[in-house]
């Protein structure tokens, strides 16, 4: 009997053994799997913040200029980098004018589309990269007579409202709505309000 019981508690040693063994892989397996959560879930974190913040705000007021007495030619305004954002590519924002009746998107003038906005680098920072930085300025103008869409019943007359959403490749669009002042005169400016 005694030959018995010591091999009885060998077996036992050994069974306990591989428990231990199956489960410190079995933990082992599931921190790995943990730390590969936490950290994918940081990632995401971090894109998401930079998806969502806008990295362009404008600089200034809004200016139309009156192509007629009953319509806006173009509308102009700066664009400059937001504190904390990053570079953004000019080439790559695209510029959307819509009404309650009517919608157009602009693309950059070295874009490919039909409709371009001008960009005009301002200031003594100006690089030839297509690149807006830190510390630069550009101003935009959104040619609205001319390009085949704000034409017949499409036409922004006074007292229109409307808006223009600047949406860059990576972040936030910025929005803005204005509204065409009440009475116009040919080739005057207005600041949208």
């Amino acid at each position: 009997m005694r030959n018995e019981d010591a091999f009885t508690g060998l077996e036992a040693a050994i069974v306990l053994i591989a428990f231990i063994v199956v489960a410190a892989v079995f933990s082992y397996v599931i921190l790995g799997a943990g730390f590969f959560t936490t950290q994918k879930s940081q990632e995401v974190v971090h894109t998401g913040v930079s998806q969502t913040s806008s990295t362009l705000e404008i600089s200034g007021p809004v200016i139309a200029q009156a192509s007629s007495t009953a319509n806006l030619g173009n509308v102009q305004f700066y664009l400059q980098i937001a504190a904390g954002g990053t570079s953004v590519d000019m080439r790559k924002v695209t510029y959307t004018v819509a009404t309650t009746e009517h919608i157009v998107t602009y693309v950059d003038q070295d874009g490919t589309g039909t409709h371009k906005v001008i960009r005009t680098p301002v200031g003594q920072q100006v690089t030839d990269d297509h690149m807006l930085e830190k510390h630069e300025m550009v101003m935009i103008t959104i040619p609205l007579t001319g390009t085949g869409e704000f034409v017949g019943d499409n036409i922004l007359t006074p007292n229109t409202p409307f808006n223009i959403d600047i949406k860059p490749d990576i972040g936030a669009a910025l929005g803005m709505t204005k509204v065409v002042p009440p009475a116009l005169l040919t080739d005057r400016s207005y600041e949208l309000y």
